[in-house]
């Protein structure tokens, strides 16, 4: 498949597949807010550098260096958007699974996530303008779908803002309710997405295939991109070890799951863009894993060190 046909591919869902797209991420975001504490925002007051130097790492480092990479690889225009789109969303609650695994420091990593799903409700709809509208090919993408900015912006802020809002609210009334609530709506809500997303991709699959390089390449390197991105965020945050452990993952692992939900459900559903939201949001379970691995080797190698220097 040539970067023109990819361009060209538009991946459709019936309305009741968009409906339940939409309303999975409204649970999942209410879910969220149940479970928001004042404690996950600790670092705020305790250690202000690494909170606000970890947000701005991920969502103003990552889109920036997304940018870079498009403009290097000259990938095609769907792609690149799809790219921006991961790049613009925020982290998810599987990077403080893997900061644990890989023994970051978790109080951190939650920190991050709760700022970063808070500050998206109104920052990832303008952010993927904004880092979209920077790159020519992107630009001209939207465009040519006649695709509208203004209800974009709106629609997604309402379906991010308000259930983030609702359950702030049901949180600090009924924290009770809360959280018996949290965790069935968040599996209900991460059920009905990963389903809908299953199900399309599997439709789709015999036209995806033949695009296979198109896609899994660039998503490898952005990937890669991302993890190493927040390391060096951390090294130039002056963190330790276990923090910029955490940094990593939140940066590497975005929420891909919302990607393609914007992407099918607000922005026409652009084939490569889409594609490359999907298999992120395979991908990075994969990658994430073999970073615990390394971390892990690192820590055994340090602990025979040890050991033998003791010797």
């Amino acid at each position: 498949m040539t970067q023109e046909a990819l361009d060209g591919l538009t991946i459709t869902l019936d309305p009741t597949a968009q409906r339940l797209l939409a309303g999975a991420i409204m649970i999942m975001m209410f879910a969220i807010a149940l479970g928001l504490k004042p404690d996950h925002f600790r670092f705020l007051k305790r250690a202000p550098k690494f909170f606000f130097g970890g947000l701005a790492a991920q969502i103003i480092a990552l889109p920036a260096v997304t940018l870079a990479l498009a403009s290097v690889m000259n990938p095609a225009p769907s792609v690149a958007l799809g790219m921006i789109v991961v790049a613009a969303c925020p982290g998810g609650n599987v990077s403080n699974f893997m900061s644990w695994a890989a023994r970051g420091d978790v109080a951190y990593s939650v920190s991050l996530t709760a700022g970063s799903s808070v500050i998206a409700a109104l920052w990832t709809p303008a952010a993927i303008l904004f880092w979209s509208g920077l790159y020519p090919p992107t630009a001209d993408l939207l465009d040519a779908i006649a695709f509208s900015r203004a209800a974009f912006v709106t629609q997604t802020t309402l379906m991010l803002a308000a259930p983030l809002a609702a359950g702030m609210a049901a949180a600090h009334w009924r924290p009770a309710l809360a959280d018996r609530l949290r965790k069935p709506l968040a599996l209900f809500g991460a059920g009905v997405l990963a389903w809908v997303i299953i199900a399309g991709t599997i439709d789709f699959l015999p036209v995806l295939l033949p695009a296979w390089a198109l896609i899994l390449i660039p998503v490898a390197l952005h990937n890669a991109l991302a993890f190493a991105t927040g390391a060096l965020s951390g090294r130039l945050l002056g963190a330790a070890p276990d923090r910029r452990r955490a940094l990593t993952f939140e940066v590497g692992i975005q929420n891909a799951g919302l990607a393609v939900v914007l992407l099918l459900a607000q922005m026409q559903g652009i084939g490569g863009a889409a594609a490359i939201a999907a298999v992120w949001g395979v991908w990075h379970f994969l990658s994430g894993g073999l970073m615990i691995l390394l971390f892990r080797m690192i820590d055994q190698r340090k602990a025979t060190a040890r050991i033998a220097q003791d010797i």
